[in-house]
């Protein structure tokens, strides 16, 4: 493998500190090998094999994450088409859409429903390029609710990969927690609210009970399981997750003072899904979907103003395949319209996802030792953050070492 030199970068290195300008980062065999001013690099051992950028007038940066995304699931595709398409189509569709994701930055991604192990391990193996993956396989969900894929006489809907596994008790639980991880899970998903877009549960009720959710992360810890994920949208299904001591909350909408000081003391994640929130709901949307949506929206952006506020551990998430996959780094600007500083919004996507993904000795940050999963723009994202959402921001993507994109006069023809 070359050794890659990006030299003259200004540097955010995920630490939190201010950035530094004109420093120079050494890659070799897929790691950080050294980080120094412009000039001071010692290089002897690969001179004969050094690929050089000059990335004089970019930021330099982690390779970001979007921790909550759905691969194979598309924006425009009507309720009757998703459950329709046959799985093959599924997953070749997913190709260009973890493409997309990856040549947006986003060099990591956790899937919380729809891609198996299968989409992981082909993007280890490098038969597909996209951002390394973690999955959640399905959602696990109680009888009726945000994740029973069956219609009311009874009939799956959805039997394929992404399609919600239903119990109700904590032995039932268990039993369907084992059979993920058995699959390969690296996350468990649950419902532990319903949903907006499920006919039969509401965003205030519909989840799993405290004693259920506890039953699965006692179960999930116990295997080694990365963590567990709830979607969580009513106030009280969101403070029982956080009692039963999930890892992160997906959405977290109305989210209640007493639940944010909870999860400010737990350490629990926030993962708010704002490009979710704020979306145009379609004009083919349900009438119940509509009413739904307004009747949580009306709220929502206040009270996750208020976990942001108090300082709720925040990382980015999109709910990618409910919006488009490859603006994922909307999130970015959007998470500062909510109260983040521009620093800590890519903390968000960066030091903090890789944390609660407990991959945070490995990438998140550019540290010596570190993955070589790294970001170069042109965009000043202290100044401009919104502007790292615009197709081919990035103009140089490095993952695990292996260079991606790079600017058009980097290399001498």
């Amino acid at each position: 493998m070359s050794a890659l030199l990006l030299s003259h970068a200004r540097l955010i290195d995920g630490l939190g500190g201010a950035p530094r300008d004109a420093c120079d980062v050494l890659v070799d065999d897929g790691v950080i090998a050294a980080i120094a001013p412009t000039g001071r690099l010692s290089l002897p051992d690969v001179t004969d094999r050094i690929r050089s950028i000059d990335a004089r007038g970019l930021t330099l940066m982690p390779g970001f994450f979007d921790c909550h995304i759905h691969a194979s699931t598309d924006p425009d595709q009507s309720a009757l088409e998703a459950i329709t398409e046959v799985e093959s189509a599924k997953t070749l569709r997913a190709v260009p859409n973890l493409r997309a994701t990856l040549l947006a930055g986003v060099t990591t991604a956790r899937d919380l429903a729809g891609a198996d192990s299968g989409f992981r391990d082909s993007i280890d193996r490098g038969v597909i390029d996209g951002p390394r993956l973690l999955v959640a396989l399905r959602i696990l969900s109680i009888t009726g609710g945000h994740g029973d894929p069956r219609a009311i006489n009874g009939l799956a809907l959805d039997s394929g990969p992404g399609a919600g596994a239903i119990a109700d008790s904590p032995d039932g639980f268990v039993r369907i927690t084992r059979e993920a991880i058995r699959e390969g899970a690296d996350w468990i998903k649950i419902a532990a609210t319903g949903g907006m877009g499920s006919p039969r549960s509401h965003p205030e009720g519909g989840g799993l009970s405290e004693a259920e959710m506890r039953a699965v992360v006692d179960e999930a810890n116990r295997h080694g399981i990365a963590g567990v994920a709830a979607h969580a949208i009513g106030a009280d299904g969101i403070a029982a997750a956080v009692r039963a001591g999930v890892r992160s909350i997906e959405h977290g909408y109305l989210i209640e003072d007493a639940t944010i000081e909870m999860m400010i003391e737990r350490g629990t994640v926030l993962v708010p899904t704002l490009s979710t929130l704020t979306r145009e709901v379609s004009s083919n949307a349900a009438p119940w979907v509509r009413a739904k949506r307004q009747k949580t929206i009306e709220r929502a952006g206040e009270r996750l103003r208020a976990a942001i506020s108090a300082g709720v551990t925040v990382a980015l998430g999109t709910d990618a395949g409910i919006v488009t996959h490859g603006g994922n780094l909307r999130e970015l600007g959007l998470l500062v319209d909510f109260g983040l500083t521009p620093m800590q919004a890519i903390l968000a996507g960066t030091a903090n996802a890789a944390r609660l993904n407990r991959l945070d000795d490995e990438v998140g940050t550019i540290e010596v030792g570190k993955r070589a999963d790294l970001v170069a723009t042109s965009v000043d994202p202290l100044l401009d953050i919104h502007a790292l959402a615009r197709p081919r921001a990035m103009s140089v993507i490095v993952q695990a070492g292996n260079l991606i994109t790079q600017p058009t006069e980097a290399f001498p023809r």
